[in-house]
């Protein structure tokens, strides 16, 4: 089976759909910085192009396997901030709009599956063009079903809740089975996930191993890191000389912010911001600095050997807005077999 990845990123469902043995034919993006990384490590062509101005029919001259559509999946991972908790209002209109678009590349290649994966708080925040989504999805007749799936449940050590959509002309839409939580293995966890990567400081960099680099920090924030319990200790610990001037009247806000993660257990949800320490539970369990980008991308169960290419902020962008490679290998493996068990009794029933 083929498979397009629209908004691509740094290619975590590319990876992950690659893995369970997809052939990603290309990922499309409008952000040249994810480009180097996408296709170094995946070996696949990235178009720098904006949706909006691509057509079908554009796409199918440049690759004619797009015209096997009973053999096609397209996926679109539009951006998720819109409809995220978190969300802010700038560029807030377009990002919207790209899953309208995507719908519409849909209807001129009609692939015979359809993945999207997005927030939870699509449904409620991005009612109307979510609805749009479905709506065109019946009018072109495709089965499809949609979940909310934790990350973690499937080898990610991650607690990352996402919205995920199926649809497909051929079959009945398909889940993985959940395989980590109570009464299965046990979930992956940030010890298993990031231990035995070499120590390093604040604002340091290391020399053998790839994006292991963490970011540096003020005099005033090492010394609330310091004063911040190991193993998932957080800022309600800090004497009153470290609380921040908001917090001060006793307005407590995200209380994840400036918090270690704990090594026996999965991480909180990664974002594009996740070597910050100000910027969520994102301080490393014992040692005096936040995550490394490395060890950010193995929380995102990236292997080792998956290089990121760019500036911090970028890689920052490319690691915390990505499918977990795990997890997209686990929907991917679902899909193609019930694809190919679809394809078997089609040739038998010849």
């Amino acid at each position: 089976m083929n498979a397009v990845d629209f908004f691509c990123g740094g290619g975590g469902m590319t990876k992950g759909l690659s893995n369970a043995g997809i052939h990603v034919l290309f990922g499309l993006d409008l952000n040249p910085a994810c480009e180097k990384t996408y296709e170094n490590n995946n070996h696949i062509p990235y178009l720098n192009r904006d949706i909006s101005q691509t057509t079908g029919a554009q796409l199918l001259e440049e690759f004619p396997l797009l015209a096997d559509n009973e053999n096609l999946l397209l996926v679109g991972c539009a951006p998720c901030q819109p409809f995220s908790s978190q969300r802010h209002a700038e560029h807030e209109h377009v990002a919207i709009n790209l899953l309208d678009e995507f719908g519409r590349i849909v209807e001129d290649l009609m692939p015979a599956h359809v993945l999207i994966e997005n927030v939870p708080g699509i449904e409620q925040r991005g009612t109307g063009v979510f609805n749009r989504f479905l709506n065109r999805l019946t009018r072109l007749e495709y089965n499809y079903e949609y979940r909310i799936l934790n990350a973690k449940e499937y080898g990610v050590p991650q607690n990352r809740r996402r919205l995920i959509l199926i649809a497909s002309r051929l079959i009945a839409p398909i889940f993985p089975v959940i395989t980590h939580g109570d009464g299965l293995l046990p979930y992956v966890t940030v010890y298993d996930a990031i231990h035995n990567f070499p120590e390093i400081e604040a604002g340091q960099i290391d020399n053998e191993v790839a994006n292991h680099r963490a970011a540096g920090l003020s005099p005033l924030n090492m010394q609330r890191i310091l004063a911040t319990p190991h193993d998932g200790g957080g800022r309600v610990d800090w004497p009153p000389n470290l609380v921040l001037d908001c917090h001060a009247n006793g307005h407590m806000g995200h209380t994840d912010v400036y918090g270690r993660m704990a090594w026996n257990s999965v991480s909180p949800t990664l974002t594009s911001k996740c070597y910050s320490l100000s910027n969520g539970r994102f301080g490393h369990p014992e040692q005096n600095r936040a995550i490394s980008l490395r060890e950010a991308a193995a929380l995102q169960s990236f292997p080792n050997d998956y290089i990121f290419e760019g500036s911090m902020q970028e890689i920052g962008k490319q690691i915390g807005n990505a499918v977990p490679v795990v997890l997209a290998q686990r929907i991917g493996e679902q899909l193609l077999a019930a694809h190919n068990t679809y394809i078997q009794r089609l040739i038998h029933a010849v």
